[in-house]
C-alpha cells in the first residue's frame, strides 16, 4: 500500500503580473472568487483530501497571505458584539490548526521546481502533494481527494491531466501516453511546453501533484531549463527515465486557470452560479434582466 499523503506544497511567491495593477500591493493567490480567495480553495481542497501540514513557499510581499491564515482578534471581538456568528464561522471554520502551517521563503524567482525544492527540509522523506491555487476546480469531490485515492492503488507519482485544444500544447506541460484506460494514463515521458507539431499528446499536467521525494535529488541536479527557470517538469521527465510508476489522472470536475483574465472571470461566474444563495440573481444578471 501507498504511504499516506499528509503533507502539501503550496508556491505562492509569483508576482502576478497579468492582474497588475490589482497585484502591485495583494498576492495575486488573494485575489477572491465571489467570496474566498484562491489560496483558500487550495488549502480546503487539500483539507478535503486529508492533508494536515501546509506549506506555503512565498516571496516578497506575501505578509497579506499568512494575515488571511491567522486570527483577526480585533475583527471577531467586532463580529461577536454585534451577534453576527454565521461571520465569525467564515473567517474560522475552515483554518487548518495551529502548527500545520509552515512558510519558507523562495528569495531569487526561478520557476515552479525550484519552488517546490525550497520546501525540501519541511517535507523530509516522505510523499507530498503540490497545489496551485491559480488552477481552481470545480469539483463534487475535491480532486486531490481523487487523485489521494488513485496513488494509493498505483504507488509513485501522479498528477491531475486534462485534454487541451492540439494548438495550445505550447502553454502547458504535456505528457506521453504509453497506457489510457479513459480515466488513469500510464505516462512514459513529459516534455515542458512542446510546439504543437511535435507534442506527444494533447493531455496536458494541470497544478495538482503527488510526488515522491526523490524529486527533491532530480531538482537539486537538473539546472535550468525552459525560460531559464529550474522546471519541475524536467525532474518528472527524470523520475520517469529512472523507472519510477507515474500516472495522470482524469479528474472528475471543471478547472479554471485563475492565472488569466478570461478565467478568473469565468470562475467568479461558475462559482457563483454554484451557489443556491446567488443562482438565481446571477442567471438574471448573465440573461440580462436586472
Amino acid at each position: 500500500m501507498a504511504q499516506r499523503i499528509r503533507k502539501a506544497i503550496f508556491p505562492v511567491g509569483g508576482l502576478g503580473t497579468r492582474f497588475l495593477p490589482a497585484t502591485k500591493a495583494m498576492p495575486k493567490e488573494m485575489l477572491p472568487v465571489v467570496d474566498k480567495p484562491l489560496i483558500q480553495y487550495a488549502v480546503e481542497e487539500a483539507q478535503a483530501a486529508g492533508i494536515e501540514e501546509f506549506i506555503f513557499v512565498t516571496g516578497r510581499s506575501k505578509t497579506a497571505i499568512e494575515d488571511h491564515f491567522d486570527h483577526s482578534y480585533e475583527l471577531e471581538t467586532t463580529l461577536r458584539e454585534r451577534g453576527k456568528e454565521t461571520q465569525i464561522a467564515a473567517v474560522n471554520s475552515w483554518m487548518p490548526r495551529p502548527g500545520q502551517i509552515a512558510y519558507t521563503r523562495q528569495q531569487v524567482p526561478l520557476g515552479l521546481g525550484h519552488a517546490v525544492w525550497c520546501a525540501r527540509n519541511l517535507i523530509g522523506d516522505e510523499p507530498f502533494a503540490v497545489l496551485l491555487a491559480d488552477d481552481l476546480i470545480l469539483a463534487e469531490r475535491s480532486c486531490l481527494k481523487q487523485m489521494v485515492e488513485a496513488q494509493s492503488a498505483t504507488g509513485g507519482n501522479m498528477v491531475a491531466v486534462m485534454e487541451v485544444p492540439h494548438e495550445h500544447t505550447n502553454r502547458y506541460g504535456i505528457v506521453d501516453v504509453a497506457r489510457d484506460d479513459g480515466r488513469l494514463v500510464d505516462v512514459k515521458g513529459v516534455v515542458e511546453k512542446p510546439d504543437p507539431a511535435a507534442a506527444p499528446s494533447n493531455l496536458s499536467i494541470i497544478g495538482r501533484y503527488i510526488l515522491q521525494p526523490e524529486v527533491f535529488d532530480r531538482l537539486e541536479r537538473i539546472g535550468r531549463g525552459a525560460g531559464g527557470e529550474i522546471q519541475l517538469t524536467d525532474a518528472l521527465a527524470e523520475l520517469i527515465r529512472g523507472g519510477k510508476p507515474f500516472h495522470g489522472l482524469r479528474f472528475d470536475g471543471k478547472r479554471f486557470d485563475c492565472g488569466d483574465k478570461v478565467g478568473f472571470l469565468e470562475a467568479n461566474i461558475a462559482f457563483a452560479l454554484a451557489r443556491p444563495d446567488m443562482t438565481e440573481a446571477v442567471r438574471k444578471i448573465l440573461d440580462g434582466q436586472s
